[in-house]
């Protein structure tokens, strides 16, 4: 995989300067852009460009160069690059394998569900017939208020 990574960027570089100032067989792994190849910002950013027509938008050159300080810009091989390459590509790979992949887990039936068992409510009152008013409502154990009641206002005290 470097090896062909190493080939296009050699290719996008000759592409940007020029065969004229850039023998393909002169671009290694340990050639650097600064000392070697005396890249220019502007080269630099055609290179971006190039490599994100190739390589889409997660090879992005300057978001990598932005990781780094100046010094380590400067030294920066091609072979970082290939290898930056090799790294985002490869995990892209991996991702878009594992997207496509289809199912290994047989697939199962899901269980239907079963309705919940409840309690019956109680019936509802019935409703009073044309004319009448509803009793009113009483807790249990006491008189219903349309009950009658015994009249004990007549009943003689008794002598104690």
């Amino acid at each position: 995989m470097a090896p062909d990574i190493l080939a296009e960027i050699t290719s996008m570089l000759v592409e940007i300067v020029g065969d004229e100032y850039l023998l393909a067989e002169e671009v290694t792994m340990k050639t650097t852009f600064n000392e070697d190849l005396a890249l220019e910002s502007v080269e630099f950013v055609a290179l971006a460009e190039l490599l994100h027509h190739r390589y889409g938008a997660d090879v992005d050159l300057m978001g990598f160069l932005a990781e780094k300080d100046m010094d380590a810009i400067l030294a920066m091989s091609v072979g970082e690059l290939v290898t930056h390459i090799g790294r985002i590509t490869h995990a892209s790979l991996a991702r878009s394998s594992a997207a496509t992949a289809p199912l290994t887990a047989p697939l199962t039936t899901p269980p239907v569900p079963q309705p919940a068992t409840t309690t019956p409510a109680a019936p509802a009152p019935a409703a009073p017939a044309p004319g009448t008013s509803a009793p009113a409502a009483t807790a249990p154990g006491t008189p219903s208020p349309a009950a009658p009641v015994a009249d004990v206002s007549a009943v003689p005290a008794s002598a104690g």
